[in-house]
């Protein structure tokens, strides 16, 4: 359950990176401590990671995905090598929403009475 843990805390920290990068502490602060919620067994918390993950797969990278790429297409650069990276982050960030659900099954066969 280490690795999953693991792949989830990447996750927030790349997006806490990313906020950085454009001088959002707060929000950079916030995803950042997130993966410190795991410290709390309750399914639910787990739960608002895995869906904060999806949206942020969604919203974050895919908006920045389309605004870098249209940067480098009206600049008359290559983006090809651009959109492959944007989209291997937007999959790591996926997965690290699935690996939640590895995290919520395996703390329900752990303690079956919550």
């Amino acid at each position: 359950m280490w690795w999953r843990v693991t792949i989830i805390t990447l996750a927030y920290l790349l997006l806490g990176a990313h906020f950085m990068r454009y001088g959002q502490v707060i929000l950079c602060a916030a995803y950042a401590c997130a993966p410190l919620l795991l410290f709390f067994k309750h399914p639910m918390i787990t739960k608002l990671l895995q869906i904060t993950l999806v949206i942020s797969a969604v919203l974050v990278w895919g908006m920045s995905s389309y605004n870098y790429i249209q940067m480098r297409i009206t600049m008359g650069e290559p983006w090809y090598r651009l959109g492959a990276i944007m989209s291997a982050v937007t999959l790591f960030t996926l997965v690290a929403a699935l690996c939640c659900n590895g995290v919520i099954s395996k703390r329900a066969k752990a303690n079956p009475y919550g």
